[in-house]
């Protein structure tokens, strides 16, 4: 990568560089290595689970898939899918991802994604693709479940995003009936989510609220 490429995408903790048409680098700004998360990646795919491929890595940086599409959360404002679908789609990806074996053979163990919301979710012409693997580790279905519903429950009462709570409380309503309980899972999803130093002070004070609005779906 030349060092005066500039990033044509970003998140919190990543830049984004074009390669070409097929390829393009992540890098994690604070020199994270992807070593864990791509061998996580491939494990799936071998399962046929809808990943980006993946080409090299180095340090913080991997070379991934090109994906062409909008993210799942920029369709559903869009209006090219419904909160029902975008809680269905996710239902139906934590089912595929629960169903493959943990790569040490644990019992109970799953791969966890353990960030898994409407934008780490590639709405491409292939079916949704599913990106952003830094939190992957192998844990238990119902933390990955109940992580996701805290996600969702988050924006959908973020004052910020007002006008996107009624689609994110259907989406999230829809995902929960459609999923194995996360019960369980909660104190523990709960935890991780207020120690995450990428948080504002407002979204942490929200924890108590999305919990309260999680339980009252079950």
């Amino acid at each position: 990568m030349p060092p005066d490429a500039e990033p044509f995408a970003a998140g919190r903790d990543a830049d984004i560089f074009s390669i070409d048409d097929q390829w393009v680098l992540r890098r994690y700004r604070d020199g994270y290595p992807v070593r864990d998360e791509a061998e996580f990646m491939r494990h799936l795919a071998k399962y046929d689970y809808p990943v980006p491929a993946v080409r090299e890595i180095d340090g913080p940086d991997i070379v991934i898939q090109r994906l062409d599409g909008p993210t799942l959360g920029d369709a559903a404002i869009a209006g090219e899918v419904t909160a029902t679908e975008v809680g269905e789609i996710h239902a139906d990806l934590h089912r595929r991802l629960q169903a493959i074996p943990a790569p040490s053979g644990a019992p109970g163990q799953v791969v966890i994604h353990g960030d898994l919301h409407p934008l780490n979710v590639i709405a491409t012409a292939r079916g949704p693709v599913v990106i952003d693997w830094r939190n992957a580790r192998e844990g238990t279905p119902e933390y990955d479940i109940a992580m996701s519903a805290i996600i969702f429950a988050q924006v959908a009462l973020d004052p910020a995003f007002e006008a996107l709570s009624p689609l994110l409380r259907e989406a999230l309503a829809t995902y929960l009936a459609n999923s194995i309980d996360p019960t369980s899972g909660l104190p523990a999803a709960l935890q991780v989510r207020g120690s995450n130093p990428t948080l504002t002070p407002a979204e942490l004070a929200l924890l108590p609220a999305q919990e309260e609005l999680i339980r009252s779906l079950l």
